[in-house]
Order: structure tokens, then C-alpha cells, then sequence
């Protein structure tokens, strides 16, 4: 009874101090510590938003020391609720206060991946490792910076190296599954992602936990099979397919377990293969589980279904035990039919768009043509570029080519505070559904590297969803409006986009 009792005492006292806390602008020392317990005490358990809560509060202390940590706490809470701008601005706050603290400049790295810029985060890593070179969550760092530039060995390394300092770090253990699927061990992958799910608290029903578990089911469905299994000397080789433009979109053939051709968008602003109800039934491919998609449109996060296509054939190049997304349930009330997509890059491969003479080039190693513009190259799950909006404002940009216009998120556009100008409602439609909120912003201005664009209309979209599901703020897309200027070189083992213009 005393045990109990004591247990009764600690939580009412916890929960009174809860209450007179938010009565004070500026905490006690004592307080303070209470609500920086009770933080760790929450984020342990999985409550995420109250664990930011109580760190927020705990920020307001009159102690350094307890402020430093706080802060740390709020950025880590914020991190895993998906508030990317909450986590860089304390993110900011804290590497001021700390500027050559290893675990400091780690964090600040996580806040700048959060944010999409990918190359800062990778600096932040280096410095902190720097100082430190058996800091866990900065090896962590390099890791997921070295798989985004598909540098799957060496990210490997990275991500075995920081499991061994710290086996018991649930995001190591997601980065180590993520590195073995891009590797196409796929039952590797399963197992890292198992240990992921096994390391979560109970609390946790967060949408990145609900993927692992749904990507465990499907990656251990394979069995025995050999994803993305090609014939000798496929690897070495190189495909040119011809393609239609259609409604800005580029067209190719394919054929899906042997059946006869049909119409597939390239898409490379998807993760994977993409298929339809109707043609998953008359092929008999049999679905495996339910996984989370996003994309733009009021829907946000969308139940579909994952499956494995036998054969995949585009051009010469066939591709057995492909993993593909089906489009089912389908949506309701779509001014068009949804349609098959693929990409290259989703297939391991880089490729080159000629929209002159109508030609997809694509293989594993592509020669290095001359450019107008080269950009770095990061795919993390999709493969993006920075480009510098109105103010200086560094955000990240799908490239998409299933994607028409050059459009920003309202995240985007909130950061560079654009409110004086005319906002033309759009009515646009997108993989999940419609977007009736989405609005034309004149007067932007935006540059990629040396490509500028001064006083531009672009496309403002909730891009809340998807950033939600990937693990970082996307800045905007780039579609065919930007690229079909270009002859385009997406090349994944040089981590860069080429740019040559058409004359």
C-alpha cells in the first residue's frame, strides 16, 4: 500500500504542477525540472504532442542548463508530430546557445532534414562529427545523407556503425531497413523494420509506424523471390523507348506480366510502379496488404494497396518481382480515369528525356552528357533539388515529369510572406483527389542554381500530407513546365540533375 501510495503522490504532484505552471511566464527552477521529467516521461511513452508540451513549458525556465535540454526535448517532440518549423526554429535557438556541442549539432542537422535541405543537414553531420566521431545520431545523420545520394554501401556503414553505438535508437533501425530496400534486400529490410516496430512504444499510432508495419507484411511476401531480378548483363546496359506527350505528361508502353502493351505515365514524383483496380483484376494480380499513400488533394493520406508484378516489360529491358501500388479502392467523382505509372528511378535506374525528338533513355550507368546546368541530386524516397525562392527562402522540389506546373506548398509560400499579393483560386486535381484550396501566387521569384524565374506565377498546393508521410517539408514540385525546356539527365549515381536546353 505505501508503493501505491507513493506512485499517487509522485503523479498528483506531477499533474499540480502541470496546472501552476501555466501560470507563470517564467518558471522556478524546481518546476522546471518537474515539467522537464515529465516530458522525457511522455516522449518515452509515445505521446508526442504532450511530450512537446511539457518541454515547451520547461523552455521557460530561469536555468541555462534546464533551457538547453528543454529545448532539445521540444525539438525531438517536434520532429516526431511532423511540426518541421517548430523544430528549426528552437533548432536555431539552441545551436546559438550551444554552437560546438556534438549532440546540438547533430539535432540542428535533423532540423534542417526535416526542412528538406538535405545538403545543410549533411554539413551539420560533418561538424558534429567532427568533434565527435562516435556520435550515434550524427553517423545516424551521414547515413540517411549517403543513401539520399545513393551511396547505398558507404550509408550501410554509416547506419551499422551508429546501431552498434546506440542499438536501442528506433530511427537508426528505420534507416537501416530504408538503406536494405533501396539495396533489394528485401528480407534484411524486413527485419530492420521489425526491429523498428519492436523498439516503438505502445502508444505509437503515428502514420510512419503504420507504414513499417504494412511494409514488413509486404516485403516478407516476396519469400524465396529476387526483387527487381533482370537477366545477365541487364545491369550494363542501356534502353531508349520512344514516348507521346499527352496533357503534358509523358507516355510510354509496357507490358505487365506478359500481356499485351499498354499506356504507362512516366512518373518519377512516385515512389513506385502504380497500377489500377481494373487492371490488377484482369491480370490476376492478387494484392497483399494496405499501405499509407499521400499526394496532393483534400483526401491527404489514402488507403491503397501493395502487390508484386511477376514481369515488367518496357522496351527491351524486363524486370521480374516488381513491387507495385494499386490504386484501390479507386477515387470518386475524377474528371479523368487515373492511369498506370512508372518510373526509372523507382527501378534503380537513371534516365535522360529528350523532349525533342520524343526518345526515354535509362539503365543503371548512363554516360556523363554535356550541360547547360547541373544541380545536385537527393532522393530520399523521391528524388528532389533546392531551389531559392522570393527572400532567399532554400526549399526542396520534386522532379516531377508526371507533374505539369511549377508549383510551391503553403508552407513555402507562408515562409516567404507573399500576403499582399492577388491569390487566384484553382480548382486542381491530384493522386488524391482535389485540391480546393489550392491558389495561383503571381509575383514569385525562384532560381535554381543559375536558372531564374523573376516575378512568377506559381501553383501554392497542401503538400502537409505527403511531407508528413516522407519525414520532411517539400518546398514545391517541378514538373514538365520547368523541365520540358530541357533535355533532362536524372543521374542517380552521380546524385545530379543535368540540364541542357532545347534549342
Amino acid at each position: 500500500m505505501r508503493n501505491g501510495f507513493r506512485v499517487v503522490a509522485v503523479v498528483a504532484i506531477i499533474a499540480a504542477a502541470s496546472l501552476m505552471i501555466h501560470a507563470d511566464s517564467q518558471l522556478s527552477s524546481q518546476s522546471a525540472e518537474i515539467q522537464l521529467r515529465l516530458g522525457r516521461m511522455l516522449f518515452e511513452q509515445g505521446q508526442y504532442p504532450e511530450s512537446l508540451e511539457a518541454y515547451r513549458q520547461a523552455t521557460s525556465s530561469e536555468d541555462s542548463a534546464t533551457v538547453r535540454l528543454a529545448r532539445a526535448g521540444l525539438i525531438q517532440s517536434a520532429l516526431r508530430v511532423a511540426e518541421f518549423d517548430l523544430a528549426r526554429t528552437e533548432a536555431d535557438a539552441l545551436v546559438k546557445m550551444a554552437p560546438r556541442s556534438p549532440e546540438v549539432l547533430s539535432l540542428y542537422g535533423d532540423s534542417l532534414w526535416a526542412n528538406g535541405l538535405f545538403e545543410q543537414a549533411e554539413q551539420s553531420y560533418r561538424d558534429a562529427l567532427s568533434l565527435a566521431p562516435e556520435l550515434a545520431r550524427g553517423r545516424h545523420g551521414m547515413a540517411r545523407s549517403l543513401m539520399a545520394r545513393t551511396k547505398l554501401d558507404e550509408a550501410m556503414n554509416e547506419a551499422q556503425a551508429a546501431l552498434r553505438l546506440s542499438p536501442r535508437d528506433l530511427e537508426i533501425h528505420h534507416t537501416v531497413g530504408a538503406i536494405y530496400e533501396r539495396m533489394h534486400k528485401y528480407e534484411e529490410a524486413a527485419a530492420a523494420y521489425g526491429n523498428y516496430i519492436n523498439l516503438l512504444p505502445n502508444k505509437d499510432k503515428s502514420e510512419k509506424a503504420e507504414w513499417a508495419r504494412a511494409e514488413v507484411r509486404f516485403l516478407r511476401s516476396f519469400g524465396q523471390r529476387l526483387p527487381f531480378d533482370m537477366d545477365p548483363g541487364a545491369d550494363d546496359a542501356t534502353y531508349t523507348v520512344d514516348f507521346k506527350v499527352e496533357k503534358e505528361k509523358i507516355v510510354v508502353r509496357a507490358k505487365v506480366n506478359g500481356s499485351a502493351p499498354q499506356d504507362f505515365v512516366v512518373d518519377t514524383g512516385a515512389e513506385s510502379t502504380v497500377l489500377t483496380r481494373p487492371t490488377v483484376q484482369r491480370l490476376g494480380i492478387t494484392p497483399v496488404t494496405y499501405t499509407l499513400s499521400a499526394g496532393v488533394g483534400d483526401i491527404g493520406l489514402r488507403g491503397l494497396q501493395l502487390a508484386r508484378i511477376d514481369s515488367l516489360e518496357v522496351g527491351t529491358l524486363k524486370v521480374r518481382n516488381i513491387p507495385c501500388l494499386v490504386k484501390s479502392p479507386p477515387l470518386r467523382d475524377i474528371p479523368t480515369r487515373e492511369t498506370e505509372s512508372l518510373s526509372p528511378l523507382a527501378l534503380g535506374f537513371s534516365m535522360t528525356i529528350d523532349y525533342k525528338t520524343h526518345k526515354l533513355t535509362f539503365g543503371r550507368h548512363l554516360p556523363q552528357e554535356p550541360s547547360d546546368f547541373e544541380l545536385p541530386l537527393r532522393v530520399y524516397r523521391l528524388a528532389t533539388v533546392r531551389g531559392v525562392v522570393t527572400g532567399g527562402h532554400s526549399a526542396n522540389f520534386v522532379v516531377d515529369t508526371g507533374g505539369e506546373v511549377i508549383s510551391i506548398s503553403n508552407a513555402t509560400a507562408t515562409a516567404i510572406g507573399k500576403n499582399d499579393l492577388r491569390r487566384i483560386p484553382l480548382k486542381v486535381w491530384g493522386t488524391s483527389g482535389w485540391e480546393k484550396d489550392a491558389f495561383l501566387l503571381p509575383g514569385v521569384d525562384l532560381s535554381f542554381d543559375t536558372i531564374q524565374y523573376k516575378n512568377f506565377p506559381v501553383v501554392v498546393l497542401n503538400l502537409d500530407a505527403p511531407s508528413v508521410l516522407l519525414g520532411y517539408q517539400l518546398g514545391g514540385i517541378v514538373g514538365a513546365q520547368f523541365l520540358k525546356n530541357y533535355r533532362v539527365g536524372i543521374d542517380l549515381e552521380h546524385s545530379v540533375l543535368r540540364l541542357k536546353s532545347v534549342s
